[in-house]
């Protein structure tokens, strides 16, 4: 896939902004602060409606607008489609799909396919498994665009049974009620038919990108290190069959039916999961370097690429932001090797010479500063 065309009104720094992309890598230089993180962001937002770098819609939209658009023309291997989000300040955004108004998100997503690498993303292996879980996730949307739809509604029920047991706390020295006997058996009917449906998606697309990033890590690394990932779901299961994931789900919950009473909240379900990362024999947030946590990353973002690839049948998009300079002469040798011309790739950076003279000649090199774009 290629995107050809991308135009940006009131979103973030950017007044009004259109970009014209020409070669398979795109080199956006400037300083810090400037709009070239945001110009990639808009990118990530094509590709799987949200952003890593903020929840709300309204810190997208430029200061004093009320709405910011983002559209874009996109090639894909069978044919060329216009794609248009308009964000507000105040409601809910608008999703066009060559000038119609989609309805619902999930025909929106997967029609741009995109992995992001950021300074950010040590964080995956630095940070809390709610980090890993979104970063599953949002690969598994990808992939699976009616994913979005079964995490929506399970986080939907976990807000619905989580509010019910906060007010079964509050009224903790009373018997239930019959009726209020019901409504928790529903809800934890219902959390253990969508939690079936997410554990068994993330089983499964972890499943097949393991493989393919020990692979990479074992090349970047020299075979010096060991990659494990381990994916250690709340609700323990071993046969990917609805009824017994679902029955496990329900198990657990008798069993920890006291604890959820004092604490007036969920703790059984896949908000809980937590995929392992270990390096030797050792978890990887604990273990060496920067750089060493800098591979694991690396072998996990171009697992993402290979898998994408493989699943859709076409190379998503590459956006590197700031990364390079990050990454030392093996490691930067290794991701530029990936990505030949396979993947178009746009790659932000604040100095020129971060790059040698082959990528500079086949790059289209523009020059970021205070929202704007023009040819370096």
């Amino acid at each position: 896939m290629f995107l050809r065309r991308l135009h940006l009104r009131q979103f973030r720094n950017y007044t009004d902004q259109k970009v014209q992309f020409e070669a398979q890598k795109t080199i956006l230089v400037g300083n810090n602060a400037q709009g070239k993180s945001n110009l990639l962001e808009a990118v990530e937002l094509l590709a799987t409606l949200n952003s890593h770098r903020t929840s709300r819609d309204r810190d997208l939209v430029q200061n004093e607008q009320t709405t910011g658009q983002i559209t874009a023309t996109v090639e894909r291997k069978h044919s060329t489609i216009e794609l248009g989000i308009l964000l507000r300040k105040q409601g809910r955004r608008t999703l066009k799909l060559n000038t119609e108004t989609l309805r619902r998100q999930m025909e929106f997503l997967g029609q741009v396919n995109a992995v992001q690498f950021s300074g950010l993303d040590l964080d995956l292996v630095r940070g809390g498994p709610e980090i890993r879980r979104n970063w599953l996730d949002a690969l598994v949307i990808q992939l699976e665009p009616v994913y979005a739809y079964i995490l929506q509604q399970y986080n939907q029920v976990l807000r619905q049974r989580n509010a019910l047991l906060r007010r079964l706390k509050q009224e903790e020295m009373r018997s239930l009620s019959e009726g209020e006997k019901m409504q928790l058996a529903l809800w934890d009917s219902q959390l253990a038919a969508n939690g079936s449906r997410v554990t068994r998606r993330r089983a499964r697309v972890l499943g097949r990108l393991v493989p393919i990033a020990q692979e990479w890590h074992r090349l970047i690394s020299g075979a010096k290190e060991q990659l494990e990932i381990h994916y250690t779901p709340n609700v323990p299961w071993t046969q990917d069959n609805p009824e017994q994931v679902q029955q496990a789900f329900l198990s657990k919950i008798e069993q920890r039916r006291t604890a959820e009473k004092y604490q007036g909240r969920t703790v059984v379900g896949t908000h809980r999961d937590e995929i392992e990362l270990v390096i030797n024999n050792t978890p990887a947030r604990a273990y060496g370097s920067q750089g060493q946590q800098r591979t694991l990353v690396l072998a996990l973002k171009l697992a993402e690429l290979k898998l994408i690839e493989e699943v859709i049948g076409e190379p998503p998009l590459l956006l590197l932001d700031d990364v390079l300079a990050e990454l030392d002469p093996n490691r930067q040798n290794q991701l530029l090797e990936a990505i030949q011309g396979r993947f178009q790739t746009l790659i932000t950076a604040t100095h020129i010479n971060a790059f040698d003279a082959q990528w500079l000649n086949a790059s289209q090199i523009f020059s970021v500063a205070a929202g704007e774009v023009s040819n370096f």
